[in-house]
């Protein structure tokens, strides 16, 4: 939905990753609320295990600035090294799990967890990222279009494949 460069913030000196809505969606009433949304949503999260977004804005196109994420992904790990040592898993599942609980007691569901989306800083600690496919568990609408789904398909529960029953426990 979106893409993401890394970039130097002039201010502080350091770098960010900023995502930007690709101009072709900046129309689309659909995926700029969506992305609107995404900002709201994590800014509105404040967990240490979700990476943190530093601005959000309107140029060209809406962008979100956040923290970048020097160790890579979890897909960056497993690919590099493998199935994942026990104690590993458990670091990076405990502190994944504390985001997601934080997640859900304000009733929103991540709906795209993959180890894409499992971030790690340059000490290796594991962090939540993109938001963008984020239900509202009580909203009535999932930014979808009628008959879509949103979401990674080789990682989603039946009940997010199907439209049906999406709660706290498609990201378990």
């Amino acid at each position: 939905m979106a893409v993401v460069y890394v970039a130097e913030d002039p201010h502080f000196e350091r770098e960010v990753a900023v995502k930007v809505l690709p101009a072709y969606f900046v129309h689309e009433a659909d995926f700029h609320g969506r992305f609107e949304r995404e900002a709201k949503t994590i800014a509105s999260l404040e967990h240490h295990a979700i990476v943190p977004v530093y601005d959000y804005g309107e140029a060209e196109s809406p962008f979100l600035v956040m923290r970048y994420m020097r160790g890579g992904t979890l897909s960056d790990k497993l690919k590099a090294g493998g199935p994942l040592l026990l104690e590993d898993a458990i670091r990076i599942l405990e502190r994944v799990a504390d985001a997601l609980d934080t997640a859900h007691r304000k009733d929103l569901v991540h709906r795209d967890l993959k180890p894409d989306n499992i971030l790690f800083d340059e000490h290796g600690k594991a962090y939540l990222s993109d938001f963008g496919v984020v239900k509202i568990a009580q909203a009535s609408t999932a930014f979808t279009k009628t008959g879509g789904i949103l979401g990674t398909p080789a990682y989603m529960s039946p009940e997010q494949a199907t439209g049906t029953g999406i709660d706290w426990r498609t990201d378990v």
